[in-house]
């Protein structure tokens, strides 16, 4: 007798069977419908006379598409009937289940069972129909194998729900809406639905557990780290300041990460930006490695002593604080053309106008279309009505507009209701104004890259657009001088602010060293650029000889590395190091006295010849090649490479409009507003591991 059963009768006894392959699951026990199913075996008459019991037919769903062959004395084997493919049945006494035969249909291997199932488009828990055949009634139903088992976990579901409101900045009173509370209950009634306070709480212990993983990563940074400060507003004027740190690990690998987001009661003071500083020092234990602060807006005088009035005290000032404030490259951009677009804004309006003309009618639309194929117009541009809120969206529009003024002419031929187009003379100026508006474009386009890119690069992109608008000031044309001479007062503002740093930044990039400072200043200041050069000649000398005198602060894995030995302290506080023989200090007087007798590293560097211009070029690898050759010259460059030009993330370097906390989150205590924003950063940043460059070329030692 075969049954689905695990035991068979034997002389009239009921035998438990062993199984050779996976139990029987008990959902495969539990049958919504019986279904009455074909013999594909015929009883011999003496087997009928052995067991008078009366067979019972089988109803596994698994012997529509397998047959029972015998294959030896007393082995049988099922036979798949599409692939030919056979499994275990019975051997002797013992008679197999059915959960592999349904695992292998359930696989797709059968090619008519699974055209059958995308026909159908079955769910991953239904089973396929019959072949060739049509029934109303249902099958039963079966795990496949493709949806392997799990046991159920409250804790993970909740740990996932934390996740998933993090991640999507959902909010937590998800949780008890009706909806989504029904939804989880049809999806696992077994799961005990959380609150609004039990959700919180388990975001913040979220935000706790990846907040150690950023603390060690911290720890163990060799040098100093940089922080931007960009100060949101709300609708109940309270700021928020979003704190980053920036820095470069002792793989020479760059990070940004957001470490805090502070509520500021009174945003518009003085103290504002040095006490969001001082609390972020605080909560990470960074007291002696801040190295700058780059801020979204320009502080006024006090607010500026205010900060290095704080620092001084527990973090030595670099360069007596020239280094320490930096604006944000991004801001200062966005508002220059802000300033630039509403000089201009009746010619920006004619052309969004024209512009909004064509792209709200699908017939007029297609008629511009075929305009410009007539017209064999060369321009790839696509006509898109800009977004006021990101000025790059307003650039584009001009640019393609400007393209496409041939089309734009014939249509107001043309077309009668086409009305108020652009003259020549406005076509003229759209033109001047994308000119003037590309260098800034490009600049900013450079922000949005997933890569950081180092501090060096912006030197070449910010002397560029000072030269330029310095000259387009001067110029005949009134609509050029009028436009370019307030776009020039707001860049030299920021040219003046973060010159410097910028300057000593592009030193440490040995394609330019000091030559590219000395070649751009003359362009920019003429007969006074010797005195400006100096200024920076003189000012990464004191740099370097600080670095040399005062040696950062070292992590003991950093400074085995550096040293070729461990440095411990004894009870007393006194360093011995661990080889035994006591020579620390000897190493330092080395030092000290080597820079004294000869070139130093810095001079070394400066007089050798400059490599090659590859575009392709990393120059914090390049200092990590190089760092046995300039040990004290590779931690400053590290350093300075580090210095970050702008406070926003990618997604905001066009941004017309200030960030505004919404007013959910405002509702929110400010430690879980915190807990919620950073984990998000940190979450999205876990896994993405950017490639390492390939360094082109290295400077022979």
């Amino acid at each position: 007798m075969e049954m689905d059963n695990p035991d068979v009768v034997m002389n009239n006894e009921l035998v438990p069977v062993e199984e050779d392959t996976q139990p029987i699951e008990e959902s495969d026990m539990q049958l919504d419908i019986l279904e009455t199913q074909p013999n594909h075996e015929e009883m011999t008459p003496n087997s009928a006379e052995q067991q008078p019991t009366k067979r019972r037919k089988k109803k596994s769903i698994v012997w529509e598409h397998f047959t029972i062959e015998t294959v030896g004395a007393g082995c049988r084997r099922a036979c798949c009937k599409q692939c030919k493919q056979s499994f275990a049945y019975s051997t002797g006494s013992k008679v197999a289940g059915t959960s592999h035969l349904k695992r292998h249909i359930a696989k797709g291997t059968c090619p008519v069972v699974l055209r059958n199932q995308e026909k159908s488009q079955l769910t991953p828990f239904s089973a396929p129909t019959k072949v060739g055949t049509f029934s109303d009634t249902p099958k039963r139903r079966y795990r496949t194998a493709s949806v392997p088992y799990l046991s159920f976990d409250a804790d993970r579901c909740r740990h996932e729900i934390a996740r998933m409101i993090i991640m999507h900045d959902y909010p937590l009173n998800m949780v008890e809406q009706p909806g989504f509370v029904a939804f989880v209950q049809n999806l696992q009634p077994r799961f005990d639905m959380v609150s609004f306070n039990t959700v919180q709480g388990d975001c913040v212990a979220t935000y706790l557990r990846e907040k150690q993983i950023i603390q060690r990563v911290i720890e163990g940074v060799p040098g100093r780290i940089c922080l931007t400060l960009d100060l949101w507003s709300s609708s109940q004027a309270i700021g928020y300041m979003f704190v980053c740190g920036q820095f470069i690990d002792s793989d020479w690998k760059m990070h940004r990460k957001l470490l805090n987001v502070i509520m500021e009661p009174y945003p518009e003071s003085d103290t504002a930006f040095s006490h969001s500083v001082a609390a972020c020092l605080s909560d990470w234990n960074m007291d002696g490695k801040l190295f700058s602060v780059t801020i979204n807006q320009p502080l006024n005088d006090a607010a500026v002593d205010n900060l290095r009035a704080l620092l001084s005290v527990k973090n030595p000032l670099v360069l007596d604080g020239q280094l320490l404030v930096g604006n944000c490259l991004a801001r200062s951009v966005s508002s220059i053309v802000q300033d630039a677009l509403t000089s201009v804004h009746g010619l920006v309006k004619k052309i969004r106008d024209s512009v909004k003309y064509v792209k709200t009618s699908e017939s007029r639309e297609e008629k511009f279309i075929e305009l410009k194929q007539h017209l064999q117009v060369p321009s790839s541009k696509t006509l898109a009505i800009d977004d006021q809120t990101r000025w790059n969206t307003t650039y584009e529009m001009l640019l393609a507009a400007s393209e496409l003024k041939e089309v734009f002419s014939c249509l107001d031929t043309s077309d009668p209701d086409y009305k108020d187009a652009p003259s020549t003379e406005d076509w003229q100026q759209v033109e001047t104004l994308c000119q003037y508006l590309k260098p800034l474009f490009d600049t900013a386009n450079l922000l949005t890259t997933t890569n950081a890119s180092t501090t060096n690069t912006f030197f070449h992109e910010a002397w560029k657009i000072q030269l330029e608008l310095a000259r387009a000031a001067t110029s005949e044309d009134p609509f050029v001088s009028t436009l370019t001479k307030s776009m020039q007062e707001n860049f030299d503002k920021y040219w003046r602010n973060s010159c410097f740093i910028l300057a000593i930044a592009v030193v440490m990039d040995p394609r330019f060293k000091l030559k590219l400072v000395e070649f751009s200043f003359s362009k920019i200041y003429g007969e006074e650029s010797a005195s400006y050069v100096k200024i920076v000649d003189e000012g990464i000398h004191d740099l370097f000889l600080e670095y040399v005198s005062l040696p950062l602060p070292l992590t003991p894995a950093y400074a085995e590395v550096a040293n070729g030995t461990s440095v411990k302290q004894d009870d007393s506080g006194i360093e011995i190091a661990s080889n035994g023989l006591g020579l620390t200090d000897f190493d330092v007087y080395i030092m000290e006295t080597t820079s004294q007798l000869s070139k130093s590293e810095l001079d070394q560097y400066l007089e050798e010849s400059l490599l090659p211009r590859v575009h392709e070029f990393d120059v914090v690898g390049w200092w990590k090649v190089n760092r046995m050759k300039y040990p004290t010259l590779s931690k400053m460059a590290r350093d300075i490479l580090s210095i970050p030009v702008c406070t926003v993330p990618a997604t905001s370097v066009f941004d017309t409009v200030r960030k505004e906390m919404d007013s959910y989150r405002c509702s929110l205590r400010p430690e879980t507003v915190e807990a919620l924003i950073c984990a998000k950063d940190w979450l999205q940043t876990e896994n993405i591991e950017p490639p390492t460059p390939i360094v082109k070329l290295e400077v022979p030692i």
